[in-house]
């Protein structure tokens, strides 16, 4: 497991998937991410086994946060596309528990996997991908560290319009100096 201040990140399991399922049919939750239609419990049954025979450093987390003395599920966190010759990695993050937004959560999964990225993997580049209309995801990004890079102009089509995919990113020499210097 990988511990921060308030939450820690660990092994997806089967268990979670009831869960992941409630958040992914929250019209709300989806809004923030790449699903456009409702789960089904088969559906997410099958991206878990197909998970399972990924590498295990694209396996991605479970985020939990101690609340009233008790680990919660949270949200999941993780990296896609590893590319291990430019040595980068796309990185993702859902928080669905909703009156979990705005709490500072995912700024920090994001600094942990930051850390996990950059000293543990050895990676050079971390970035993302956000829909132009989550302020509140940008705003958690920029605290992380990471820098706008550039947008893909009407990347989406979302509630009958076309919206922009921002491109931020975090090189680990900016990492770095902001980490304390390594």
């Amino acid at each position: 497991m990988i511990y921060g201040e308030r939450i820690r990140l660990r092994g997806n399991e089967r268990a979670d998937l009831p869960t992941f399922v409630r958040w992914l049919n929250d019209p709300e939750v989806r809004q923030g991410i790449s699903l456009f239609l409702p789960m089904s419990m088969a559906r997410e049954e099958l991206w878990f086994e197909d998970m399972l025979k990924l590498p295990i450093e694209q396996q991605g987390f479970a985020m939990e946060a101690k609340i009233d003395d008790k680990w919660t599920l949270i949200g999941t966190i993780g990296f896609h596309e590893i590319d291990w010759i430019s040595r980068k990695a796309e990185i993702g993050i859902m928080i669905g528990e909703k009156s979990l937004w705005n709490k500072g959560y995912g700024t920090e999964a994001m600094s942990l996997m930051l850390q996990h990225g950059f000293e543990t993997l050895n990676l050079h580049r971390i970035y993302l991908k956000v829909f132009s209309n989550n302020p509140r995801a940008i705003r958690s990004y920029e605290k992380a560290g990471f820098t706008l890079e550039g947008k893909l102009r009407e990347a989406h089509f979302v509630d009958g319009g076309y919206i922009d995919d921002l491109i931020m990113g975090v090189l680990r020499s900016e990492w770095n100096s902001k980490a304390g210097g390594k």
